[in-house]
């Protein structure tokens, strides 16, 4: 379930122009918990070799090691709004957030989207691209830098995603504000720009980074053909 201690996100107006504003809405009204906090139901697990590296424990959801592949949502989300908490316990921890995703172990930064969740600061990425930094939609619109919490202390996330309006809050700042029609250059490599729905999921990839008070808030009529 929620937690009351999650700080309420003001309503934010991006994407501005002739477009309707893109927006994170204040409040808890409509929000639906993904996660019942003591268990993995309403998940399912994406290829890996190591189903040991997601668990629960103390209310979170536990990424832990390498190989465990994805977990993703039991069925599609279209336009919607996601909250979560997450923070980074292991120095250099490396995970995502996936959006749209499809139910298979294809590259799904590619076949569908990942935002990027990243210790920045640590050594080892001290060369990385703008667009693999935390918060990014990865590889194709990079985050403003400066908004992640150390390590061991808890980052506050809200994505808001409408046909293709992408709008990311972390800790409460706008650090991604984009339309997913705009990199034509990258379409053909990344499929997913182009889907309307499907899973919203949880990447595997090294070191141990922990998830709570998920939630959703669907926006508009829901679709279930994956675009």
């Amino acid at each position: 379930m929620m937690s009351p201690a999650l700080p309420c996100l003001i309503a934010v107006a991006l994407l501005g122009g002739d477009d309707a504003p893109t927006s994170v809405q204040e409040g808890d009204a409509g929000l639906l918990p993904l996660f019942d906090g003591v268990s993995l139901d309403g998940w399912e697990r994406f290829g890996g070799r190591n189903p040991e590296a997601w668990r629960v424990e103390d209310g979170a959801i536990v990424m832990d090691g390498e190989g465990g592949g994805w977990i993703g949502t039991r069925r599609d989300y279209g336009d919607f709004e996601l909250r979560l908490r997450f923070r980074i316990v292991e120095p250099g921890s490396n995970s995502g957030v996936y959006l749209r995703a499809p139910a298979d172990t294809s590259h799904i930064s590619r076949t569908g989207m990942e935002i990027q969740i990243l210790d920045d600061p640590h050594p080892r990425y001290a060369s990385i691209q703008p667009w693999q930094r935390c918060g990014s939609l990865y590889h194709v619109a990079p985050a403003e830098p400066g908004h992640l919490k150390p390590v061991g202390e808890w980052n506050d996330l809200a994505i808001r995603l409408e046909g293709p309006r992408l709008a990311i809050l972390l800790n409460g700042a706008t650090v991604v504000d984009d339309r997913l029609d705009q990199h034509p250059e990258l379409e053909e490599e990344h499929t997913g720009l182009k889907r309307t729905a499907g899973r919203i999921g949880l990447q595997c990839h090294d070191g141990r980074v922990e998830f709570k008070d998920l939630s959703v808030r669907e926006l508009g009529s829901p679709r279930a053909d994956g675009g």
